[in-house]
């Protein structure tokens, strides 16, 4: 039996899968598609992510390009339940369709306030919301780096509470405060301010007050992301946040080292009030003076008291000049006793310091002393013979070893002219260096030339029959 005959249009598989693509983007164009992420892989090098978007009955493929990876407020995490924007499309390589996906979001505020849960959890864990983490905030900072919008009523309301308090110099670091590029410029902000160096042209901030008007959770999200609140827990600077209103708490208000509740209240925080601390200055200067005062006025009626149990000066120089008196009255006559008491010492010593006296004990020590003289003049002259045999001895004994004997059997010895030091080798002569050759009877210079000279050998005597050669 034949078959059927058709006529029906011959498509080739690369036809109808191109075919059922435009058909797909045509029918559908954009969609939103609600679902579960799983299978989260990426960013990869390229920058691409994929994933998958299911639920309890189904699953569609999902892909985000390096193009619209930056443009998404949320970045997309294993499990989360989100809203994704974007075209239906098809794969014609796999015969499968997927989502191109151009926007997304979490699927209501309790997706947020679950996923803003367990990224606080995630960060608590590290440590960066420790206590011994905080660092104490300057009494009074000299300069203060804001990191807020140019433009918006934060930034007016931060500057009008510092003037107000304390004028303080003070460092606008512009940035989005919401969008797609919010995080990443409040983090490089916090980083650009630590990084500036102690002393350069652009002061560096005592102290940071990021800040922000209130909003949505939706308008807050850039002070949760991860790269933000890491910025801050890393800051050398004592960071100040006041992010909102008083009901909202963003990561950062945990990673930062005091949480204001509004912007005002940042700054309110950051300086003290000017004429408070000018008020406090002048009581403390009063009781400082009050207590001196007092202190001085004690001391001067405890000085009056004391004075009035010492004499009187004059009656004490009185008193000095009657003692003085007295011994001037004494010195003639001690004088007189001394001298006499002296003269006579004197004499009585005056007997035995004689002449005769001198002389007497002179003969009395030589009498001593000549048995022992006669006694050590031979023994010294034997230690004297003994010594001068023993230097005759080691005198010989050094002159045969000397250099001249040397000489005097035949050889010589070569110096340098200019040096003097000894030529020991052939090698440390040099054409045209003058030596000095030293033998037994003098002494005579010599040149040296350029090759040295050949040992002639001793000629042999000659055979002839006989006679000998006469020469």
């Amino acid at each position: 039996m034949d078959a059927p005959s058709s006529n029906a249009h011959e498509f080739s598989v690369s036809e109808l899968a191109l075919a059922v693509k435009r058909a797909v983007e045509d029918e559908f164009g954009y969609v939103r598609v609600r679902g579960e992420i799983s299978g989260y892989r990426g960013p990869h090098s390229s920058g691409h992510a994929y994933f998958t978007l299911k639920d309890d009955a189904a699953s569609i493929d999902a892909v985000v390009w390096k193009t619209s990876m930056f443009r998404l407020k949320f970045k997309p995490e294993e499990g989360m339940e989100v809203i994704a924007t974007g075209r239906l499309t098809t794969f014609p390589k796999s015969s499968k369709y997927q989502i191109v996906i151009e926007q997304l979001e979490p699927a209501g505020a309790g997706a947020l306030m679950a996923l803003l849960e367990e990224r606080r959890r995630k960060l608590a864990a590290e440590g960066l919301f420790a206590a011994e983490r905080k660092q104490k905030l300057p009494y009074l900072p000299r300069v203060i780096g804001v990191v807020t919008s140019p433009t918006g009523a934060v930034i007016r309301d931060i500057l009008h509470r510092l003037n107000d308090r304390f004028p303080t110099r003070v460092l606008v670091w512009p940035v989005r405060v919401q969008g797609d590029t919010a995080a990443m410029e409040v983090a490089n902000a916090v980083r650009g301010f630590n990084a500036l160096a102690e002393g350069g042209p652009v002061p560096r901030p005592d102290l940071l007050i990021v800040a922000r008007g209130g909003g949505s959770i939706e308008d807050l999200w850039s002070f949760n992301e991860e790269i933000v609140v890491r910025a801050v827990a890393e800051s050398r600077i004592p960071v100040i946040s006041g992010v909102g209103h008083e009901t909202d708490t963003t990561l950062i208000d945990y990673a930062a080292d005091l949480r204001a509740p509004t912007p005002t209240a940042a700054a309110e925080a950051a300086v003290p009030v000017r004429a408070e601390l000018i008020a406090y200055v002048d009581d403390q200067g009063a009781r400082t003076r009050n207590v001196v005062r007092r202190h001085l006025l004690g001391s001067r009626d405890r000085l009056r008291a004391a004075a009035g149990e010492l004499p009187r000066p004059l009656d004490l120089l009185n008193i000095a000049r009657q003692r003085l008196d007295l011994a001037a009255q004494h010195l003639g006559s001690s004088l007189r006793d001394l001298g006499q008491q002296k003269r006579l010492g004197f004499e009585r010593v005056a007997a035995r310091l004689s002449p005769n006296a001198l002389r007497a004990d002179l003969r009395h020590a030589r009498a001593q002393l000549a048995p022992q003289a006669e006694r050590l003049e031979p023994a010294y002259r034997r230690i004297v013979t003994r010594a001068a045999d023993r230097l005759a001895t080691a005198w010989k004994l050094v002159d045969s070893l000397s250099y001249k004997r040397i000489i005097e059997r035949g050889f010589a010895l070569v110096t340098d002219a200019d040096t003097g030091e000894i030529v020991r080798s052939k090698d440390s002569a040099r054409p045209g260096q003058l030596l000095v050759v030293d033998v037994s009877d003098g002494s005579f210079g010599v040149n040296v030339s350029g090759a040295p000279a050949q040992r002639k050998k001793a000629r042999p005597p000659r055979d002839d029959g006989g006679q000998q050669s006469l020469f």
